[in-house]
């Protein structure tokens, strides 16, 4: 089974449907099973064309370039979380192409208030893959030290509603720096999830930040805060960044995370 996470900054990006035509055609070429995509964004005042999906969804714009090098087979499931910049619709979606048992979303953070751009929902999907569901969630996650949305509590409010059950992968942008140690990224593997970077018998240098971009204002290192988590041992055979300029051109201020694994 093939991964994929990326943190999107759609609709903030130059040449954004260039870009949007690169990670298709990477899509294509790849074969991922699942897409997590965060900051995937609408214009509140599109014209609404699909239940809550409006006509310049990143999602959909992404699924029109798949069906144009003839993939028909992805499904997205979308929701949004808040209003980002006065004019979009900010949400996650997650791709995929195996059926889809049940969709779901939710909110982690404290505030339900789509004005307030701390608001934080997670998007989740059960897919039956190989005769088995697996649960997979793209997130959204504040940061550490921040007193109106602590990153702890969005983090429990996670994980009860993850099936332990069921093998599941959080897959996203977690805004805590996993080589920080004490903070945000250990809280997480305090609570029992495994880190397919770590997992992975095969992997690179994991960067997927690199100096300062949007929330991380005075940032002048390298992050790995774009993380996909398992809360079972598995077998990953790789984990690699993509979208960093060296594998594959940069689409977005976050650099992709691709793991391969033997389910």
């Amino acid at each position: 089974m093939k991964l994929l996470t990326l943190n999107c900054h759609s609709w903030q990006e130059e040449n954004q449907i260039e870009k949007i035509r690169h990670l298709a055609k990477t899509i294509q070429e790849e074969d991922y099973d699942v897409i997590a995509l965060q900051e995937v964004s609408q214009s509140i005042k599109a014209q609404n064309v699909c239940g809550n999906k409006k006509k310049d969804n990143y999602g959909l714009v992404l699924l029109a370039e798949l069906e144009k090098l003839g993939l028909r087979n992805y499904n997205i499931v979308w929701d949004f979380s808040h209003i980002g910049y006065d004019i979009y619709e900010e949400g996650l979606a997650i791709i995929t192409k195996h059926p889809i048992v049940k969709q779901n979303s939710f909110f982690i953070s404290e505030s339900k208030d789509i004005s307030y751009w701390k608001a934080r929902k997670i998007v989740s999907v059960t897919i039956s893959y190989k005769g088995k569901n697996i649960t997979l969630y793209s997130c959204h996650l504040g940061w550490w030290n921040d007193e109106e949305e602590p990153f702890q509590d969005q983090v429990d409010c996670l994980i009860k509603n993850v099936n332990r059950n069921e093998l599941s992968f959080l897959m996203g942008d977690f805004n805590n720096n996993a080589r920080l140690q004490g903070e945000g990224y250990d809280y997480l593997m305090q609570k029992g999830f495994y880190d397919t970077y770590e997992l992975a018998l095969k992997k690179d240098e994991g960067t997927t930040v690199q100096g300062k971009i949007a929330g991380w204002d005075e940032n002048k290192q390298n992050l790995r805060i774009d993380l996909i988590l398992s809360n079972k041992p598995t077998t990953v055979l790789s984990s690699k960044v993509i979208f960093n300029g060296v594998n594959r051109n940069v689409i977005s201020d976050h650099f992709g995370v691709e793991v391969q694994l033997d389910i």
